[in-house]
């Protein structure tokens, strides 16, 4: 699959009220449509769109989001990022992908039209009288990683997880228990 997402970056976003504001370096590895109940319900609409980045490649540039632990379909919970103002979602962190990933409401960038979804998921459960667009990628329910993702994202997630890892086993010299 190709990267579709145009234009120059860094792109820019931020909540409704302005209070919080971020910048995202590069392409996102994967741009997801969630139609599965929960996201519909979340959203308040008939998806989620989530940007998946690095969290390292999200800056905040202003006021940093509230963190709210909600539960999740997975039953391992999510933390939405919220503008503890007007209390919009700029983005959140699900259990499975862990804090390394962001994953980034599309709806809150300056340009949202720069990250189309690359696939949509879980439209087992996407309300009926939505039509999707001709050749849009869609599976009923997850997918293969290996299968959809460009190889390029997956290069970048295995060198996250190499410098995570890095990080992990350097001693913290102010923790006297490491």
């Amino acid at each position: 699959m190709a990267h579709r997402h145009r234009g120059r970056t860094p792109m820019q976003g931020g909540c409704s009220c302005g209070h919080v504001r971020y910048r995202v370096e590069g392409t996102p590895l994967i741009v997801h449509a969630c139609h599965c109940t929960w996201c519909q319900r979340e959203t308040g609409t008939v998806h989620a769109l989530n940007a998946l980045f690095e969290a390292d490649h999200v800056v905040h540039t202003a006021a940093q989001p509230e963190l709210v632990q909600t539960p999740s379909a997975s039953g391992r919970g999510q933390i939405i990022a919220r503008c503890p103002h007007c209390k919009v979602a700029v983005w959140s962190n699900y259990g499975q992908a862990g804090p390394a990933v962001r994953f980034l409401r599309v709806g809150t960038l300056d340009e949202p039209a720069r990250c189309p979804p690359d696939i949509h998921i879980y439209t087992s459960t996407k309300l009926p009288w939505l039509v999707l667009p001709d050749g849009a990628k869609a599976v009923p329910e997850f997918y293969e990683v290996a299968e959809i993702w460009p190889a390029a994202s997956r290069e970048r997630v295995r060198a996250m997880r190499r410098r995570l890892k890095e990080q992990a086993a350097v001693p913290d010299t102010a923790d006297p228990g490491s």
